[in-house]
């Protein structure tokens, strides 16, 4: 049972890890693309603090569970695979966060081949790429994650890296949707709402999701 338990906490660390690096590779990919094609730096956070993408660290979770269990690392099923995994993923995120904030980070009703302009099979594509990356050189770093994930420093150092982004991923989401009860005229109800208001202003969150776009009808 000990050794259960024991084995069950190293999985949950490494998860964790696999979150955190992919979200952070997710940041520097979206940087370089807007350099590339716009000139400029633009926001891409998926977090009000830190240089996190969510969607790409749920993508990665995705990938480790999966290719955990099949075992292959034929680079061609994996990048067909990846795909398809990929592709839902970032439809379904994009699908929440649109019906819990009324808003959609990316839209490719513009591309050919796209679901809902949710994803597109050129994304789908990118995504098959990263599973590749992923099996090559992420991969090998999760493995030594978990060599190490005994030791207290890895553990104390999850901790305190978790719970700061426990607060992160709640005070994100609930100043954005306070931001969509603002587009909707809704009044603070509370103290919290008027916390939110202060201090995560439209102002303030437009500059963080700089690419955020408002799908909801606005009541008048």
């Amino acid at each position: 049972m000990k050794e259960n338990r024991k084995s069950n906490l190293e999985e949950v660390i490494k998860i964790f890890w696999v979150f955190i690096i992919a979200s952070i590779i997710g940041y520097v990919f979206e940087f370089i693309v807007v350099l590339v094609q716009k000139g400029y730096y633009e926001c891409r956070q998926g977090l009000i603090y830190g240089p996190f993408i969510p969607v790409y660290g749920i993508g990665a979770i995705a990938y480790y569970l999966f290719f955990n269990k099949i075992k292959t690392r034929n680079k061609l099923i994996v990048f067909l695979l990846s795909m398809i995994l990929g592709g839902i993923t970032e439809y379904l995120c994009s699908f929440v966060q649109e019906v819990i904030f009324g808003t959609i980070s990316w839209d490719y009703s513009y591309l050919p081949f796209n679901v809902n302009g949710r994803t597109s099979l050129l994304h789908c594509t990118y995504w098959g790429i990263a599973g590749i990356m992923y099996i090559m050189w992420v991969e090998p770093l999760i493995n030594k994650i978990g060599r190490v994930s005994e030791k207290k420093v890895t553990k104390l150092v999850t901790i305190i890296v978790a719970l700061f982004m426990l607060f992160n991923i709640i005070i994100s989401c609930v100043a954005m949707y306070r931001q969509t009860q603002r587009l909707r005229n809704i009044q603070p109800q509370n103290k919290i709402d008027v916390f939110l208001d202060k201090y995560y202003p439209d102002e303030y969150l437009d500059k963080i999701y700089a690419n955020k776009k408002n799908v909801i009808t606005v009541d008048n």
